[in-house]
């Protein structure tokens, strides 16, 4: 909803419990207000007539009240705006009026120097307390007279450009200090999640990699009063883009705390814009919750699997990948022996990962050559795909298309395809290079050829990996090659789209070495995302404890793999501790199943169809985070409707000591509960008061428990 009052200068946005206000001034200045608990068009008055601080020597009265603080007039925060010509750097805008539509607010400023128009885009929408905000900024096209480059500055038909267009930035209210909670980590040590005090200054996270990375997620939580798990404000930002990206955090001088993020991991330059052309910044989504870190994660998960996730109302299936069973060596024959074994455990999906095309004996070749391996492939991938759906899974495949090996028919036919500097070694990570995506001709050719492979073969799943970041990021030729930073997921954009709506049944995984694509931009494109390439299971519980701080189980694949753990430390674990690890998000497999005992595969016959009954649970429940991993005792609890679930995990007991009990969340007090496998019965409140044994024991244990309100 959305409510205009103060002669048409003041709006306030509102969702089920929480409110977003701002004022414009008669200067045309546009001033955050309140975010918040819900308030109406009376309280948004009394707030804007609140006047701005006093002048104080050396600060600026509009620092840290802007809703989008521009380069350029008497400002020193960190502006979200910045563009330049030869002439004029920064803006000076005036209003030029709002329109509503539907639960969109947008707000238009224009600068006539730089003949440029500023479109601020706020939504709220009824259903949820989300705040999705984004800028558009266009270079106005025509002549403004004779004398047009004498008034502006600027010669007609000269591009501007676009240094920075951050998407938006969000105002904190005023309180005594603030704690930041961020996303950090590595490769197959992503998603790790720490909270620090935050000081003054300035702190910033970001990725310069060309893709959203494993180190940070584009995600910032932040609470002043001591906020836990269930209670307490906490306000939370996330970007939705898949490229470079930055969020600043800043603490001013006088205790204002702005937040601003967008695309671009400096001011070197986002695109240059000619008269008549435009960009739309990526959206930089916000929540505020009164109902701790706990409450802000079910708000982030219930919007995006509504309004983000692609068919998020259907389950994801169980599936196999071959890749640790095989590795490069592999063969059609190969593939249905796994995917018997696979079809027998009840998976429901099975994919053939890496190798399965070109020269692909390695990661030193083929790569680029999307056309299967006949020595290896008899008659393509059809015949793998159609014995895969005789045993009643569906059948996926690997792809890297935007990376290209030296050793390739694709580079050896256009070495001018890839990033690169002119007279400069060109740099193999990998030992693959970067496809420039921003070409046009680059584009056509990774549309056809993925068309082509998609109508080739009965392919269902298709996981889309991305294994090296940008460090040659040049376009000989190109009168403004930094472009391709922004183009190149643009181009990655587009051609999801386009695949998408060709091969409608297909659903798309997105994987970049683990989890270094993993954003609310990406997630608009895909149905799943490979959350780390660690599968030890221990490992994956803190992986996985980060991961939900913002994105839903629906979205975060998790495997079985073989113990001990064949890819990083070896670690022993029973398959129980494995499985009830994997279980927390979309189940998977990927071991050597051919290896496995007729007592593994029994058991884990077993845990598959037990996944199977709570997954609706698991997929489509509220998450709560009972305890988190810490070396003992942790546990996540999933409730929809009357059914409950519990997957607890010990990682180690002490000194003889039961593990403490559980205490539950989310139940009726006043209602009985049945615990499934047992038949006991409890209480609603004695479960929420006092808790539940979980029966752990020992190192590497952990338990299912399934409760159902009576």
């Amino acid at each position: 909803m959305i409510e205009t009052v103060g002669n048409g200068r003041t709006w306030v946005l509102s969702g089920p419990t929480s409110s977003y206000a701002l004022h414009l001034t008669d200067r045309d200045e546009l001033l955050h207000l309140h975010w918040g608990p819900r308030i109406g068009g009376a309280d948004a008055r009394e707030l804007a007539a609140d006047p701005l601080p006093p002048y104080r020597p050396f600060e600026s009265p509009l620092d840290g009240h802007e809703e989008y603080p521009v380069e350029g007039g008497p400002r020193f925060v960190r502006p979200a705006l910045s563009v330049r010509t030869p002439e004029v750097r920064g803006t000076e805008w005036s209003f030029t009026g709002a329109t509503t539509d539907g639960d969109e607010l947008r707000l238009g400023f224009t600068d006539p120097v730089h003949r440029l128009d500023l479109t601020l885009h706020h939504r709220m929408r009824d259903d949820f307390d989300v705040i999705e905000r984004w800028v558009t900024v266009a270079h106005r096209d025509g002549d403004d007279g004779p004398d047009a480059g004498s008034r502006t500055g600027k010669s007609p038909g000269e591009p501007v450009e676009l240094l920075r267009a951050d998407s938006a930035t969000w105002t904190l209210p005023a309180r005594d200090a603030w704690r930041l909670s961020r996303l950090h980590g590595r490769w197959a040590a992503e998603s790790r999640l720490v909270r620090t005090p935050l000081g003054p200054g300035e702190q910033l996270i970001g990725s310069r990699r060309g893709h959203t990375g494993h180190q940070q997620l584009p995600w910032v939580a932040l609470d002043a009063e001591g906020a836990t798990e269930e209670h307490g404000e906490v306000y939370g930002c996330a970007l939705a883009w898949s490229g470079s990206w930055r969020i600043a955090v800043q603490l001013l001088p006088d205790g204002q705390v702005q937040i601003t993020g967008g695309a671009g991991h400096d001011d070197s330059g986002l695109l240059s814009l000619a008269p008549g052309a435009g960009w739309t910044s990526p959206v930089f989504a916000g929540v505020w919750s009164p109902g701790g870190f706990g409450g802000a994660s079910r708000t982030w998960h219930a919007w995006q699997l509504a309004h983000v996730v692609p068919r998020a109302d259907e389950v994801r299936p169980v599936l196999y990948n071959s890749w640790e069973a095989t590795g490069f060596d592999i063969s059609a024959d190969q593939q249905r022996a796994l995917a018997r074994r696979a079809a027998a455990l009840g998976v429901e999906l099975f994919v053939v990962d890496d190798a399965w095309f070109g020269r692909r004996t390695s990661d030193r070749s083929g790569l680029g050559d999307w056309t299967p391996n006949e020595e290896r492939f008899p008659g393509g991938l059809k015949p793998l795909a159609d014995d895969v759906h005789a045993l009643g899974m569906r059948f996926g495949i690997w792809v890297e298309p935007e990376m290209v090996n030296p050793d390739s028919d694709l580079y050896r036919a256009h070495p001018e395809w890839v990033q690169h500097h002119p007279g400069r070694s060109r740099t193999e990570l990998r030992n693959q290079l970067v496809l420039n995506a921003a070409r046009p001709d680059v584009r056509r050719h990774l549309w056809e050829t993925l068309d082509t492979l998609l109508r080739s073969a009965p392919v269902d799943y298709v996981k889309w990996d991305f294994n090296r970041c940008f460090t040659d990021p040049g376009w000989p030729g190109d009168p403004y090659p930094q472009r391709l930073w922004v183009e190149h997921v643009e181009a990655l954009y587009e051609l999801l789209d386009r695949l998408r709506a060709a091969h409608p049944a297909v659903a798309f995984e997105s994987c970049s070495g683990g989890g270094g694509r993993i954003d609310l931009g990406i997630l608009s494109r895909t149905d799943q995302v490979w959350t780390s390439d660690n599968t030890d299971p221990l490992d994956r519980l803190a992986i996985q404890h980060g991961f939900g701080q913002i994105h839903p189980a629906r979205v975060m694949a998790a495997w079985v793999t073989d113990s001990p753990n064949t890819q990083l430390n070896g670690r022993r674990s029973s398959l129980r501790f494995r499985f009830v690890s994997a279980m927390a998000g979309v189940l998977g497999i990927g071991g050597r199943l051919t290896d496995w005992s007729e007592e593994e595969l029994a058991e884990a016959r077993g845990w598959v169809e037990l996944y199977k009954e709570i997954r609706p649970l698991v997929q489509h429940g509220e998450l709560y985070r009972l305890r988190p991993p810490g070396g003992g005792l942790s546990a996540v609890q999933y409730t929809r409707g009357d059914e409950t679930v519990v997957l607890a995990w010990l990682q180690a007991q002490h000194y003889g000591e039961r593990p403490p009990r559980l205490r539950l969340r989310a139940l009726d007090p006043a209602a009985g509960y049945v615990r499934e496998d047992t038949g006991a019965e409890h209480r609603g409140a004695v479960l929420l008061h006092q808790g539940i044994h979980t029966g752990l024991t020992g190192d590497l244990d952990a338990t299912v428990i399934r409760l159902r309100r009576q």
